[in-house]
């Protein structure tokens, strides 16, 4: 068994879940002190999200981006968060469900979703607790799940440079998330067929991904 601070005891069949739901919620609001709207807007604003699209937020966590998306595709469209944690799909269905925004278990590695469904492909804080060895059949699945022409918007954690923070990520969140090696996520889409389009930083810890699937009519 896994445990962190935030993870708690996690499954042998999903190492990277996190199961403190109410808590990983509760340190998102106060660490992001009314700025997790923007911030988490920001990635949506990248992903191109607009009416009527169908969106799947892999690793979705309590919910607030697959809430965001769902706005945003909002009328004619719907946002689906999917993630390996029964509790946090308990606290987003809980907490954020509606006619437009559903949760569902399920692992990145492994969607139980038909082939090209989406519209666009979002995932948040999510890639490091993905197994290693699976995050390759992670990606080969987004680029499944997505129609041609559709986008994927990958934000993962930007470790930090100096030592102390280092050490305070390490204690928090694990050694996982301090030493996460995001600069391996825009040459792992590019393998599983994705055009990568840019790579940019929103605020201080979040590097982020805008890849497309070829084809379409765009």
């Amino acid at each position: 068994m896994h445990r962190t601070r935030l993870h708690g005891k996690t499954p042998d069949g999903a190492p990277g879940a996190i199961t403190h739901a109410f808590a990983y919620e509760l340190f998102s609001a106060v660490t992001f002190t009314g700025r997790r709207s923007r911030i988490w807007g920001r990635l949506v604003e990248l992903a191109d999200v607009a009416a009527g699209d169908e969106v799947l937020d892999v690793g979705c966590g309590p919910g607030f981006l697959t809430a965001l998306a769902a706005r945003a595709a909002s009328p004619g469209g719907r946002a689906l968060g999917v993630d390996v944690s029964e509790p946090m799909v308990a606290q987003a269905q809980r907490t954020r469900a509606s006619a437009g925004c559903s949760f569902q278990l399920g692992k990145a590695e492994a969607l139980d979703l038909a082939d090209a469904s989406f519209d666009v492909v979002l995932s948040s804080l999510a890639v490091h607790h993905i197994p290693v060895a699976a995050r390759a059949a992670a990606f080969a699945e987004m680029f499944r799940v997505l129609r041609p022409g559709g986008r994927v918007l990958i934000a993962d954690f930007l470790p930090p440079r100096g030592r102390l923070a280092r050490h305070l990520v390490g204690t928090v969140a694990g050694e996982t998330m301090r030493d996460n090696p995001v600069e391996r996520i825009a040459p792992m889409l590019g393998d599983a067929g994705f055009a990568v389009r840019s790579t940019t930083k929103v605020s201080w810890f979040l590097h982020c991904v805008r890849a497309d699937k070829p084809g379409g009519t765009g």
